[in-house]
């Protein structure tokens, strides 16, 4: 296949699938939604946590950062972490327990009533990520849901749930990353108004 004919069906697959996002007002309704919950949430003293495997993982710890470190300007951090940035709990977990219950492990550790598990998965089936679901229900925190077109298994576990309508894994992970940085950018504004 030509480069030049790769290069110009990304640009234009990404471009159609934002475009779509934007003209849906569902999607727009929910991401205020989202963002309306995490500024309650750290006003309430809360912690956000956030889950996903492969890309999925590399988007939570990057949105994570976005929040604990900064995102537009300097203005004290918020308490935000990927759950799978110790490698020594992963691997330890993994071989003793099972990779499935990882993150649902470690959300009985840092999770508490009140606090939001943020979960990336673009099947919406990646069972680690389906159990951490379930725990942080049962911890009665807040769920929400970064999934592809379907929902997979975590339609019925999220409170909040984005299906990014399409099933080509790096479009949906871009639109993911997109959303991702749209509430920070809320939240990082409501929360430490800029004096101008």
């Amino acid at each position: 296949m030509d480069q030049q004919i790769i290069i110009r069906k990304n640009f234009s697959d990404a471009l159609q699938l934002k475009q779509q996002l934007l003209n849906d007002e569902q999607v727009l309704l929910k991401i205020e939604q989202i963002a309306t919950q995490i500024i309650q949430c750290y006003q309430n003293k809360g912690k956000v946590l956030f889950c996903g495997n492969g890309g999925s993982a590399a988007d939570a710890q990057h949105l994570s950062t976005e929040l604990s470190g900064r995102y537009y300007y300097d203005r004290p951090p918020l308490f935000a972490e990927a759950l799978h940035v110790n490698t020594s709990y992963i691997t330890a977990v993994s071989n003793d327990y099972s990779y499935d219950e990882v993150y649902a492990r470690l959300l009985k550790a840092f999770g508490q009533k009140g606090d939001i598990l943020i979960a990336l998965s673009t099947s919406g089936n990646s069972k680690n990520v389906v159990r951490a679901l379930e725990v942080a229900q049962e911890l009665e925190m807040i769920t929400v849901g970064l999934t592809g077109e379907t929902g997979g298994k975590m339609r019925s576990l999220c409170q909040h749930l984005i299906q990014v309508p399409s099933i080509d894994t790096p479009r949906i992970q871009e639109c993911h990353m997109l959303i991702g940085h749209i509430l920070c950018e809320i939240v990082e504004k409501t929360l430490f108004p800029k004096q101008c």
